[in-house]
């Protein structure tokens, strides 16, 4: 079996797309429909059901990729230990994060960490959605909140403050609320919960606890965005600290119930294995560590282990 006809395939089935496998991979696109056909006719079965719309994975198709990706990036590990046997952190660098924090964070760190690593290429993907990490062929990525049961390994960087906030315009136009239970009659922004769970958040205040259950006007998918409608005066939305700190020395935003917190949201690195890590995700896993420790970022950020 022609190793490159398992990665031709393995493009396909992760992008669902001849063309942009064929882009991906820097070939014809009838160079990767050969790939593929070779592949089938080897093992005999389809693998991929094609119309002129759309590309689709047959149950084969999908155990085989699964296993391609992982054949695959074993493949790039190992050319990446390999090449850095002399510990010079050097190649390309897949990242992955959330848009906020890529603004507000990584668009400071990243520059620090390619002057420092001459040798490393760095290709940073953010996005408010999840990335699989063995189908996108990420190497790092920074999460935030409750991790899933992935099997992947987590290094903890710290955890980010969050404050309930409003710009003075809106306060100005519906009025301060005078208790947590009030928030039911304002203008609600929020992330999109889970399984339609109801949303609820829960304050804190010497040893009391109050959990308000709230009902969104409003609902984003990203942080930034969210943080930006509640300074354009949507309505109330609890941001995190690091985004709303500047707003509110600035006069945009305004923290609301502060003898009040709310729980922190974790900060971790999430890599797909610790086994044969490449010395450049070594050296930004080890980077971003210290950078927190030093309180690089915002000072609400409460340095990990």
């Amino acid at each position: 079996m022609d190793l490159n006809d398992l990665r031709v395939f393995e493009r396909v089935g992760a992008l669902l797309s001849f063309s942009a496998a064929g882009r991906s991979l820097g070939i014809p696109k009838s160079s990767v429909s050969r790939g593929v056909a070779r592949l089938e006719a080897e093992l005999g079965v389809r693998l991929l059901q094609r119309t002129t719309r759309e590309v689709m994975l047959t149950e084969a198709g999908e155990v085989l990729l699964r296993r391609c990706t992982e054949i695959m990036g074993r493949v790039e590990e190992a050319t990446d230990y390999i090449g850095g046997v002399a510990s010079t952190p050097r190649g390309l660098l897949r990242l992955s994060a959330g848009i906020g924090f890529g603004v507000n964070v990584l668009s400071e760190q990243l520059p620090r960490f390619i002057e420092l690593h001459p040798d490393v290429s760095v290709s940073l993907d953010l996005s408010s959605r999840l990335s699989e990490l063995l189908a996108d062929r990420i190497d790092v990525a920074i999460r935030m909140g409750p991790l899933p049961d992935s099997g992947h390994v987590a290094v903890r960087l710290g955890s980010l403050s969050r404050h309930p906030c409003a710009s003075p315009r809106y306060l100005e136009r519906r009025g301060i609320p005078a208790t947590l239970a009030a928030l039911a009659d304002f203008d609600i922004l929020e992330l999109p919960g889970l399984d339609g769970r109801p949303r609820r958040w829960t304050f804190r205040r010497d040893g009391a606890t109050a959990a308000i259950e709230v009902r969104p006007r409003l609902e984003v998918n990203d942080a930034l965005t969210l943080h930006r409608m509640v300074v354009a005066g949507a309505g109330i939305g609890v941001c995190s600290g690091y985004l709303c700190a500047p707003a509110i020395a600035a006069g945009q935003l305004v923290r609301l119930f502060p003898g009040w917190s709310l729980d922190p949201v974790e900060v971790n690195l999430v890599f797909p294995s610790r086994r044969d890590l490449s010395p450049a995700v070594r050296a930004f896993v080890d980077f971003m560590k210290d950078s927190s420790r030093r309180a690089d970022w915002r000072e609400d950020l409460s340095a990990g282990e």
